[in-house]
């Protein structure tokens, strides 16, 4: 597979909320959280696809006996290209001890301004040591998914932050391409942070099973469908 370098994504955002930034307030017992960084590592962290414009934020109320609801929009569509999208999710998550914990939950996508149909995604997973491992099930309107997924942030010396995903896709209709026809296919990421004199370096690699013409066929978690290797790097302006 051909592999395309970009080595300059800098995202200074310009939301009301700053970048990395969650106010949080309880309320009773519950807890609030508003801001523009997703508030639940596996909910929002790991799951759902990453900010697409400038303007994204969200709420996050959980009850100290485990349940939790929310709301996160990854792109609040105020540019051309970009689209209004609303994640709903709720879900459970509790620990067995100070070590061991397991979370389930559902989340329901919607595009409130586009054509595109919503759809539902079931997650699970253990948080073990401060690491996170799971696996979710989603019904995209053309396509299942199933999707594994780690981070590795609890367990990693340096301030390095490591995570990983690996997704199947199961397409309801086979797409023709050169070679014949695409009814499945695959794609991965691995994902390095570190943060840097108050700036948060990314370093992200993703590929897919699919190359050449039969990329025509690709509608994965991935920007691109052959191999790319990106430098991302972001700044809070407060």
């Amino acid at each position: 597979m051909r592999s395309s370098i970009v080595l300059l994504m800098i995202s200074l955002l310009t939301c009301s909320l700053a970048q990395g930034q969650v106010f949080q307030r309880e309320l009773g017992d519950f807890d609030l959280k508003l801001g523009t960084t997703p508030s639940r590592s596996m909910a929002e962290g790991l799951v759902t696809p990453s900010s697409t414009g400038s303007f994204h934020g969200g709420l996050d109320l959980s009850h100290d006996s485990g349940w939790y609801v929310g709301q996160w929009s990854p792109s609040a569509g105020l540019t051309p290209s970009t689209e209004l999208e609303v994640d709903s999710y709720m879900g459970f998550k509790q620990p067995f001890d100070q070590t061991l914990g397991y979370e389930v939950g559902l989340i329901h996508y919607s595009y409130p301004t586009a054509d595109t149909l919503d759809s539902q995604e079931f997650y699970g997973g253990l948080t073990v040591l401060g690491s996170r491992f799971g696996a979710a099930l989603s019904n995209d309107p053309d396509k299942q998914n199933s999707t594994l997924f780690a981070d590795l942030g609890g367990n990693v010396p340096f301030g390095i932050g490591i995570s990983a995903k690996y997704t199947t896709h199961q397409l309801n209709t086979p797409v023709s391409v050169e070679n014949g026809y695409v009814g499945s296919f695959s794609d991965w990421s691995l994902k390095i942070s570190r943060p840097w004199k108050g700036i948060d370096l990314d370093l992200i690699y993703s590929d897919s099973s699919l190359s050449g013409s039969s990329c025509s066929a690709y509608s994965g978690h991935n920007s691109e469908c052959d191999s790319l290797l990106t430098l991302k790097m972001a700044h809070p302006f407060y």
